[in-house]
């Protein structure tokens, strides 16, 4: 059943948007500017747009850049926060492709896997640097790796 694929794959698109804000949007609009379905182009033009797409994959190569930084916030705190709420809601809300448009229970699968994403893996940054005492920017890497990973398959369920 489609709904079902598409609901588990709005709460991906919400875990992935927890891990890296930017990183979720980037993946869903590179496989949606290539093909993107008629009733999300009248409902999101933003997300099939292939600037935007260029853009956000930009913006998501920049934040795993600076997620290394000891400057940088945690993601758990309310703007930071607050970004990775909107981002997995409006990933997971264009994931609904089988309905006329986004639909708001998939954008509040989404807002809630991003918020229980992005307090895991503060976590599980925590277990990796503090217990297993591995460098910040290496645990940053295996986060990273991991966040492409479910991207990469992420994409492939929108097919």
């Amino acid at each position: 059943m489609r709904t079902n694929k598409d609901l588990w794959t709005a709460a991906g698109f919400g875990v992935l948007a927890g891990m890296r804000s930017m990183t979720a949007p980037a993946f869903l609009t590179r496989e949606l500017s290539r093909k993107p379905p008629r009733a999300l182009k009248r409902a999101l033009p933003g997300l099939t747009s292939k600037k935007v797409s260029q853009r956000l994959g930009l913006l998501a190569l920049g934040e795993l850049v600076g997620d290394k930084s000891p400057k940088t916030p945690a993601r758990t705190v309310f703007p930071v926060l607050t970004g990775r709420i909107l981002s997995g809601a409006i990933t997971g809300a264009a994931v609904s492709r089988n309905r006329k448009g986004a639909k708001l229970g998939f954008a509040l699968v989404g807002a809630a896997a991003a918020i229980a994403s992005s307090y895991f893996f503060v976590g599980f940054r925590r277990l990796l640097t503090q217990r297993l005492r591995v460098p910040n920017v290496a645990a940053g890497l295996v986060e990273d790796g991991l966040a492409l990973a479910l991207g990469s398959r992420l994409t492939k369920a929108l097919r």
